[in-house]
């Protein structure tokens, strides 16, 4: 009998495997079957043509798509490389650029030259939307259609959001054969990982400015989408297709009273610790933290983690920097980062700046947005909401105050301010406070971790000579 590839409840299932694909399947005992994750589909269809095995393919529905491209634009050379060592890749892999370089023309580009149905998956509704107006203008003849965000299409080309493609990741995993991942480091997760394990789309594109994840699982991407094929830093583009910039690092220090308080908390954290045999730096050692917190010592050394942390982002020397560099920059759009909510509140009752949080309903961000791109509003802070699936070309200036953003959320945020635009100079700085476990983090993201000790400058001196005088 010719063997028979099905889809199963996205496995791939045959009775009968020829011996040339048998190490792709294992056995499945209670349905008296052979099963293989939905992704193998490709080296499986390929080892079997490529060894005239005849088989019957019941599994992908997909088939070719006309899909006439309606922009007339001359893509950079970095975005032409890109798509060409995509293809080069046998249409699979990652390619990693910075927020501002044009990743979405890059798989507009790929959709042109792969006309096949295509599942786009995103983060965000604000990128769902964003995506879906510009592939309207791109395929303007082509059925486009949402799954997210109150919308539940079966269209050969659709956007979803990670949340609502992983829900029905069963009943998507034949209908496509071109995968589009933006933002592709939130798809190896637990939960969103199935989209790409149960598809069985031999095409994959991945899109980030950086694929790495605190949990080290950016490794995972390797088998759920391909090889990173192309890559450029922000440096590698700045003053071409990204705006010049320059990065400022201003370390403030904590008062006296703070400082004392400080070191009181770290010791009373460490302590337990020690006594615990616990190690933080790692996921498995803040798990054994928090699971211990259960305790009343745990607890007792839980809070005084918390407490310090909130001494470091929040110590009263970095407002003083923040007014100084609202000061200098008095015509500049700003973008003003923390790492937590209390903080934003704070900055917003106290300098009158407009606020946006993952509370702020959507109706208010999406109007406090336009007033900033019109220039009703010059200057917005937030926590993390804004690190990506936002464009904010007329923003010049970002303030980071916290130095503990991971290497991925730095350079989203420098991204919000790299947009081209005549004459832009953009500026992010991070300010840092130093003798705090927020300075060692900052310095382990670039890789220039070692103990200081009169580096640092006092918070609320004037420092804009100092970083005049270093550019």
């Amino acid at each position: 009998m010719t063997p028979v590839l099905r889809l199963d409840r996205g496995t791939l299932v045959m009775r009968e495997v020829p011996d040339v694909v048998a190490h792709l399947f294992t056995w499945d005992a209670r349905a008296q079957t052979h099963r293989a994750p939905g992704r193998a589909y490709r080296t499986i269809s390929e080892l079997l043509r490529n060894h005239l095995v005849a088989y019957r393919d019941e599994a992908a529905t997909y088939d070719k798509l006309t899909l006439p491209f309606a922009r007339e634009v001359q893509p950079y050379p970095h975005q032409q490389e890109a798509l060409s060592a995509w293809k080069r890749a046998g249409r699979t892999g990652l390619v990693v650029l910075p927020t501002g370089a044009g990743k979405t023309l890059v798989a507009q580009l790929a959709m042109r030259d792969t006309p096949r149905p295509t599942l786009i998956c995103v983060p965000t509704l604000d990128l769902l939307h964003q995506w879906y107006s510009g592939l309207l203008a791109a395929f303007p003849d082509a059925n486009i259609g949402l799954l997210g965000g109150g919308s539940k299409d079966e269209t050969p080309i659709l956007v979803a959001t990670y949340d609502s493609a992983a829900i029905h990741a069963e009943d998507l995993a034949g209908r496509y054969a071109l995968l589009i991942f933006d933002e592709a480091h939130h798809l190896p997760s637990d939960f969103t990982r199935v989209i790409a394990d149960m598809s069985l789309a031999p095409y994959r594109l991945g899109l980030t400015a950086t694929p790495k994840r605190s949990d080290g699982r950016e490794r995972d991407l390797n088998d759920l989408i391909g090889p990173v094929v192309y890559a450029r830093a922000p440096e590698d583009l700045r003053g071409g297709t990204l705006a010049d910039y320059q990065e400022v690092r201003i370390l403030v220090r904590l008062s006296p009273r703070e400082a004392e308080r400080y070191a009181e908390l770290i010791s009373t954290r460490n302590r337990f610790l020690e006594k615990s045999g616990i190690r933080l730096g790692s996921i498995d050692g803040w798990k054994q933290f928090v699971m211990q917190s259960g305790s009343p010592d745990g607890r007792k050394a839980m809070l005084a983690h918390r407490e310090a942390r909130a001494l470091a982002y929040g110590t009263d020397g970095k407002l003083r920097v923040l007014e100084e560099i609202l000061a200098n920059h008095p015509k500049d759009r700003t973008l003003i980062f923390t790492d937590d909510n209390a903080t934003v509140y704070r900055i917003s009752r106290e300098f009158l700046i407009p606020a946006i949080t993952h509370q702020t309903p959507v109706k208010e961000r999406h109007a406090l947005l336009q007033k900033f791109r019109s220039g009703e509003y010059r200057v917005i802070v937030t926590s993390r909401v804004l690190n990506e699936g936002v464009d904010v070309p007329e923003a010049s200036v970002a303030v980071v105050l916290s130095g503990t953003a991971t290497e991925r959320e730095h350079i989203q945020r420098l991204g919000r301010i790299l947009r081209q635009a005549k004459d832009k100079r953009a500026v992010l700085y991070e300010v840092v406070t130093e003798g705090t476990s927020e300075e060692r983090v900052s310095q382990q993201r670039r890789g220039q971790w070692q103990p200081r000790s009169d580096l640092g400058m006092d918070a609320g001196v004037n420092f804009w000579e100092d970083i005049n005088a270093s550019d």
